[in-house]
């Protein structure tokens, strides 16, 4: 039989592992499981219904077993399951951002510490970050389940019981509070942060993308159909989230290098400059990312002068 090509997704970052697609008989070596989910579509590729969360939770399974070394990872039913090579993305992303400071050089090791906002069941930013680059996290979330999920995941992979650890926020008014404590140096913060308005905004949206895949026959994991309500919604959805996140991270200036979120909605984008010019952040920059049909972009922002900068010890 004639080997396929795979064309290159160009759209992702040049380290992403996940350039050239899924190698599925290599993956199901890894998780028999995820067979069941496999199928050959009309372009005689091999591939699996991305609306379907246990199947991409299947393929996460896979692909943390067989590229990033973890070797026993769950989340509960209707919880967020993340695509994976997006996920990976952001890091490397942030990856470049910390080698603008360090002399183009990214910055490895346990001494880099990252705090991830909303971390959800899935804890996949440190999962991610740990095995990428050996980086440490702190990973926080106000649902009490999520970070218990977290806690399991921890615990069943040995290598990441040094490298993350996790804070429960007591208080949903707050992102930063309560969190970043005095004696706390953060190299980056990461968020995905809630995208929708309400419950019924975010089960309409689901509704439509599945509507939309299964017209297009698409078989891209740019999204997903689970999602706890803190995951998906909050009161004036991404904006008032970011916005609130601008605010606190101005009364930590000296504690995080990069503070970044994504930002999912591009009309965003205005208000978030206007926000951060309001607060004096010194440097802002902007990240477009892009995977299969989904376009998004990371906003990211410091209070710290070029020479402060360059002066971060890692």
């Amino acid at each position: 039989m004639k080997t396929k090509i795979i064309p290159e997704k160009t759209t992702l970052h040049s380290r992403n592992l996940h350039r050239f697609g899924y190698d599925f008989q290599k993956l199901i070596l890894t998780n028999p499981d995820l067979s069941n989910f496999v199928f050959v579509d009309e372009f005689q590729n091999e591939t699996i219904d991305f609306s379907d969360p246990n199947a991409v939770k299947s393929l996460n399974n896979s692909l943390l077993i067989l590229d990033y070394n973890i070797k026993n990872w769950d989340i509960p039913e209707n919880y967020l399951c993340p695509p994976i090579p997006g996920r990976a993305d952001y890091i490397h992303h942030i990856a470049d951002l910390l080698a603008t400071t360090n002399n183009e050089t990214i910055p490895e090791g346990e001494n880099v510490v990252g705090l991830d906002i909303g971390t959800g069941s899935n804890l996949i930013y440190p999962i991610l970050g740990n095995s990428i680059y050996n980086w440490s996290f702190v990973a926080t979330d106000i649902d009490e389940m999520a970070i218990q999920n977290c806690k399991k995941i921890i615990s069943q992979n040995p290598k990441l019981i040094d490298s993350i650890s996790l804070q429960l926020q007591v208080s949903s008014r707050f992102i930063f509070k309560n969190i970043i404590l005095p004696e706390d140096k953060f190299a980056f913060t990461i968020c995905n942060p809630p995208f929708h308005n309400s419950a019924l905004e975010a089960a309409k949206s689901s509704a439509r993308k599945v509507n939309n895949l299964e017209k297009s026959r698409v078989k891209t994991p740019i999204l997903n159909f689970g999602g706890q309500n803190t995951e998906l919604w909050c009161d004036g959805g991404e904006i008032a989230f970011i916005t609130q996140m601008i605010y606190e991270s101005a009364k930590y200036p000296m504690q995080v290098l990069w503070f970044t979120t994504l930002v999912s909605k591009k009309e965003n984008l205005p208000n978030i400059y206007k926000i951060l010019n309001k607060v004096s952040a010194v440097d802002i920059k902007t990240i477009d990312m892009a995977q299969g049909q989904k376009t998004s972009r990371i906003v990211a922002w410091t209070f710290l002068s070029e020479s402060q900068q360059k002066n971060w010890k890692f």
